[in-house]
């Protein structure tokens, strides 16, 4: 009688485990939106950078003073419909933008600390420096980011921008 009590408390409590587990994979299922699959690039094309909001920013790369014009990628995440105020909380404060550059380099940034309610920060890609083109070693796409101490995160060369919902 205690050994089948035993083996008894011992099903239960497997099965109470499987059914937490399964609650909680539904729940992250529900938490992300399933019309924004991860991970989800974003479009750089001229086309969708066109409609968006230019800014000019001053900034010091290489002991060079430039002012360089773009867009910031918070307007751009708001226009591929991934960073929203609205739905920005739960799991999806677990998400983050992976930049990708042509050389394989590649950086992060969470959707939270872009999100112009809650980080704000200016992380901007820019196709212009001096009212020029970027040269090629730079663009055409270039990732600053003019409010951090250090340039580390700055990207030349960006090739691709994804979103991805962390695990």
């Amino acid at each position: 009688m205690i050994v089948f009590s035993a083996y008894c408390r011992v099903a239960i409590a497997l099965l109470l485990l499987g059914a937490v587990s399964s609650l909680r994979a539904q729940d992250h299922s529900h938490a992300s939106d399933p019309s924004s699959p991860s991970p989800l690039s974003v479009p750089l094309d001229q086309a969708t950078l066109a409609t968006l909001p230019r800014t000019a920013v001053v900034v010091t790369t290489q002991g060079k003073t430039v002012t360089c014009t773009g867009v910031r990628l918070s307007a751009l995440l708001t226009r591929a419909g991934v960073l929203s105020a609205e739905h920005l909380h739960g799991p999806a404060l677990a998400s983050y933008v992976l930049v990708t550059a042509r050389d394989g380099q590649r950086v992060i940034y969470s959707l939270a600390e872009l999100e112009p309610t809650l980080g704000n920060s200016n992380v901007m890609l820019v196709n212009r420096c001096d009212d020029k083109p970027l040269p090629d070693d730079s663009g055409p796409l270039r990732l600053i980011a003019p409010e951090e101490s250090r340039s580390a995160r700055w990207l030349r060369q960006v090739q691709s921008i994804t979103v991805v919902a962390a695990p």
